[in-house]
């Protein structure tokens, strides 16, 4: 009991002296109190994603209709849709063609009331964009009138671009009926699809690296004029205070600065919370009300980060002699031991060699395991630096004044200008390490798709249509400026018997459309063609007699009136090679010019359209996709890529950009907060130099030093363990260990630049304080 109120008596006792010690003690305490506030901010943000991502599937699962309730006739509670979504400028709009078919048919989340024939619901980004000069194209392609702004319930977030589109049109008995519903209600409880192994293990790894950092920024932040504190304690044992008693009410002081932290944390997140609304990332965005910290791990914070505060401050004090005439620290400084600070980064890369290959192996990564592990690397930083540092700066040779002061000041206290760069390494080495993760599995993830963009940007898909039909639509998207060619083919199904046994697929287009897909010689109207190459179905010869169209034998539905057509397949059909289409496709079968081919084959065919722009056009692509929707609100406008990458690789590569561009700028306003604390600990020596004619442009060298060679060591010992950790994760992951130095010296890049910000916004203070009256004193 005694020994508890002995702790509480000090702490209190130093928790006055951070608020009641004056200017200076409060200054110094709520520079403590800023830079654990950033902190505690982004942890608190952190532990608030999950429920905002959770909200937003929630949201998107109340209005889809993946495993609605349906049922097989009209009804009074029953629903027709169908999804119509859309590409606008790169950006992807959700959409839906609605009619109802009773009074009481379901009413999609956020809305009031089913949209009428020919009218919009849209969400209020998607209202935003049609009325600015950039949505005028699709203006023209969503042209209804705008009856309904979807609400909030409707949306997974503030930035989605969503509408519903009322239709009296649709139908599932008619040559779209395959792609409408008929449901009863909304729902999805099909569940997400699981992450294989390696994708997990890169969220954790994304998590750990980019909380790190945090935690160390933290604890660098509590030890904030820790100089000037120390020569307080000094005074404290001067008028009877022993050893023990002054650690006690320094942790305290610092427990003052970590509770202020904890409340400029909460100040600093809700703030952040309010203008997340207005933010939308590749698409993501989330409601400011679904950003809420889980209780439990918002608890945990507000525990932990005191409790850590004091700890450190233990910790640090524990080679420290306070004697009532001073600190004993740094006449002459014992030189660091390195081999516990070894422990570390050997610690971490025993937890994490015997999970090498597990990813070719889709075996599971045990999440503890390899968050352990990366963090004892991680952390092993902060123990190494120290240790670096002052090997360098004790073998540096002399040169001008100012690097000489740098130098000098830096072999007194190499502890505490490391303690200034340990988040910006500790933040460089994991993002280095993900970057070779993500380089390493690449491959994996994204696919060559085989489309040749260069031979048309665009790929229109009709589900059916005939001749007449398909040439309507080519030749109004041939109009439509900036079209620079349409290439149009129809295609169906011919068999020698019905049912067939082996359907034979046929292509129909004009001579330069088939010179897409085939090497052709000379062509004209009326030629017909066999395709020589790979054989995926049946073929037929020339002269042979063929039926056409429904060769499958379907009845009911669109086929109820339809018959297969016979057909005589000319006899003077040449034999060509096929090649492969702008989408990549090799086409097997048979070629026909459009007057030897069947008629009247009704929905039994489809179409494509091909589409080459003109550059010199701007919006080209856009328009070509409102003719194609205007025309047929079912015709599939796809993009030619070349490439394809897997959502969930794609999804947490941006999460990791964006967190990482989050904690740089966190670490770069604790930087300049720790910065500031530094030079003011250091005014008065600063004054002294300028009174006795130290040139201003040599202190301020001398302090551009001071941050350049910590930041150098740290940024090279980053690159090493980011290297090497990046090594063992990619061996984790079952792919062949290569560094591609690019990306690897970008990240030190950017670590760099943000301290080259963090100095030059230093620069003014350090100026002002370089004058012969900071030597006042009251």
């Amino acid at each position: 009991m005694n020994t508890l109120r002995t702790w509480y008596r000090d702490l209190a006792m130093g928790v006055r002296f951070a608020l009641g010690g004056g200017r200076e003690g409060w200054t110094r305490t709520l520079l403590t109190g800023v830079g654990v506030g950033l902190g505690v901010a982004l942890l608190l943000i952190s532990t608030a994603v999950p429920g905002a991502l959770t909200a937003r599937d929630e949201r998107a699962d109340a209005r889809s209709t993946t495993t609605a309730p349906t049922a097989a006739a009209p009804g009074r509670d029953t629903l027709l849709t169908a999804a119509a979504r859309q590409t606008y400028h790169g950006q992807d709009i959700e959409g839906s063609l609605l009619r109802a078919e009773g009074p009481d048919a379901p009413v999609p989340p956020g809305l009031k009331r089913i949209p009428a024939p020919g009218e919009l619901a849209v969400s209020p980004a998607l209202d935003k964009l049609m009325k600015s000069a950039d949505g005028a194209l699709l203006k023209e392609r969503l042209d209804g009138r705008i009856g309904e702004v979807v609400g909030d319930a409707g949306l997974t977030g503030p930035g989605e671009l969503l509408f519903y589109l009322g239709s009296d049109q649709l139908r599932t008995d008619g040559e779209h009926g395959y792609r409408v519903e008929r449901v009863t209600g909304f729902a999805n409880d099909a569940g997400g699809r699981a992450l294989d192994p390696v994708l997990m293990l890169m969220v954790v790894l994304t998590f750990v690296a980019l909380l790190t950092p945090v935690a160390v920024l933290i604890a660098a932040a509590v030890r904030f004029g820790g100089e000037r504190r120390d020569r307080r304690l000094a005074a404290l044992r001067l008028v009877g205070a022993d050893s023990r008693a002054v650690r006690r009410i320094a942790a305290g002081e610092a427990l003052a600065g970590s509770v202020l932290g904890l409340g400029f944390g909460v100040g600093f997140f809700l703030i952040g919370r309010r203008l997340v609304g207005n933010l939308t990332l590749e698409q993501r965005s989330v409601f400011p009300a679904d950003l809420d910290p889980t209780p439990w791990l918002a608890g945990l914070v507000a525990v932990a980060v005191p409790a850590a505060a004091v700890a450190v401050t233990l910790f640090a004090l524990r080679g420290v002699v306070i004697e009532p005439l001073g600190v004993v620290r740094t006449a002459k400084p014992a030189k660091r031991r390195v081999w516990w600070r070894l422990l570390l980064p050997l610690g971490g890369l025993g937890l994490l060699t015997p999970l090498t290959g597990r990813g070719s192996e889709h075996g599971q990564f045990n999440q503890w395991q390899v968050s352990g592990g990366v963090v004892l690397l991680l952390v092993g930083i902060t123990a190494l630096l120290p240790w670096v540092l002052e090997r360098v700066v004790g073998g540096t040779p002399g040169g001008p004044v100012s690097w000489q002061l740098a130098v000098r000041r830096l072999q007194i206290s190499s502890g505490t200008a490391a303690r200034l760069v340990n988040g910006i390494a500790v933040a460089v080495a994991g993002a280095i390490a993900l970057q070779m993760l993500f380089s390493g599995v690449e491959g994996e993830y994204r696919n060559e798709t085989g489309q040749d963009p260069t031979r048309a940007a665009v790929s229109i898909l009709l589900p059916s249509g005939g001749e007449h039909r398909l040439d309507a639509l080519a030749a109004e998207i041939d109009g439509t400026d900036g079209i620079a060619r349409t290439v149009p083919l129809a295609s169906f199904n011919a068999a020698h018997q019905v049912p067939a046994d082996d359907t034979i697929a046929v292509t129909v287009g004009g001579c330069e459309a088939l010179r897409e897909i085939a090497e052709l010689g000379a062509c004209k109207d009326g030629d017909a063609f066999v395709l020589d190459g790979p054989v995926a179905e049946g073929t037929a010869k020339a002269g042979d007699q063929l039926l056409a169209g429904n060769v499958m034998g379907f009845k009911g539905g669109p086929f109820e009136h339809k018959e297969a057509v016979k057909w005589a397949f000319p006899a003077d059909a040449r034999t060509v090679l096929s090649r492969e289409d702008p989408n990549g496709t090799r086409r097997t079968g048979l070629m026909v010019t459009p007057s030897a081919a069947p008629k009247d084959l009704g929905f039994d065919q489809s179409a494509q359209i091909f589409l080459q722009l003109d550059e010199s056009v701007p919006d080209g692509l856009e328009r070509a996709r409102t003719a194609a929707f205007k025309a047929d609100p079912f015709a599939t406008a796809m993009t030619l890529k070349s490439t394809t990458t897997v959502a969930g690789y794609s999804s947490i590569r941006t999460g990791l950009f964006f967190g990482a561009t989050g904690v740089l700028i966190l670490i770069g306003a604790s930087m300049l907060v720790s910065q500031l604390e530094q030079l003011r600990e250091r005014k008065k020596l600063l004054s002294s130099l300028v009174a006795f004619g130290t040139r201003r442009s040599t202190l301020s060298l001398s302090v551009l030093w001071q941050t350049a060679l910590p930041i150098g060591v740290g940024l090279a010992l980053a690159i090493g363990v980011g290297v090497g950790l990046g090594s063992v994760l990619i061996r984790m992951a079952g792919r062949p260990v290569g560094i591609d130095w690019g990306p690897v010296l970008a990240m030190a890049g950017v670590g760099a630049g943000v301290v080259v910000v963090v100095t030059l916004l230093s620069l003014p203070p350090l100026l002002r304080m370089m004058r012969p009256d900071g030597l006042r004193t009251e």
